[in-house]
């Protein structure tokens, strides 16, 4: 079957590998803010900044299959140094925005449906410098749970939550070698994550193979957060 797939935020990195993933055999719906999405007769493009817009929902079809979620910041600095305004546009981007488009397209989503929202691996193994990331994203957390459980059986809703990875939104952490290297020793799999690694779970999750998981929070992050191995 094929079917009806929202993207938000699909333009590049993550999001850009799920829909190259997802597009030969599902309709494809990318709802961002840059133009330059993959062209394909299976994918479709809706104008829309997360931060400033409402989804236009009259261009969406009736019903839809699958739901990810994939903006997203990295502001890592030292808790002294970020402002609250940091606090609040972290907040905004990844939580409060995100909830404006699930109430706008929860009515749509149909029986058997899967939802995909992102987090990071700081919000469950502490880290320095994440304190405004990860309030965000363990808000986003603690929100899918809920969900989760309000629409189940009828909608499943889960979390990845991955590492570093290396995307444009990583590109100021891995800008050189020495930085890359450096990362990566940090991993027990002794490498920074790839768009396809990250995107590979989030296909499964929306696909009938993991129709028995839901309201989980799901580590893909070569081992860092459970793993001591240095």
């Amino acid at each position: 079957m094929r079917k009806n797939i929202l993207l938000v935020g699909g333009s590049y990195g993550i999001g850009s590998t799920i829909a190259r993933e997802l597009e030969e055999t599902h309709t494809v719906y990318i709802a961002s803010r840059s133009l330059d999405v993959i062209k394909s007769p299976n994918v479709k493009h809706i104008p829309f900044d997360a931060l400033t817009d409402s989804l236009d929902t009259k261009q969406l079809p009736e019903e839809l299959h699958a739901f990810v979620y994939c903006p997203g910041s990295i502001n890592l600095k030292p808790f002294k140094m970020l402002s609250m305004s940091t606090f609040e546009e972290d907040m905004e981007l990844n939580f409060f925005s995100m909830v404006r488009v699930v109430k706008d397209i929860i009515g749509k989503m149909a029986d058997n449906s899967g939802m995909v929202f992102f987090s990071t691996v700081a919000v469950g193994t502490g880290m320095p410098f994440h304190t405004s990331v990860s309030a965000a994203k363990g808000a986003v957390e603690g929100f899918v749970k809920s969900l989760a459980a309000e629409y189940a059986p009828r909608i499943r809703a889960n979390v990845i939550a991955p590492s570093l990875v290396d995307t444009p939104l990583a590109a100021r952490l891995l800008n050189n070698d020495r930085k890359k290297e450096m990362m990566a020793e940090r991993h027990p799999l002794k490498r920074v994550g790839n768009p396809e690694d990250i995107a590979n779970m989030a296909v499964f999750l929306l696909s009938d193979k993991s129709s028995w998981i839901t309201g989980q929070v799901i580590g893909i992050d070569g081992g860092l957060s459970t793993l001591n191995v240095n």
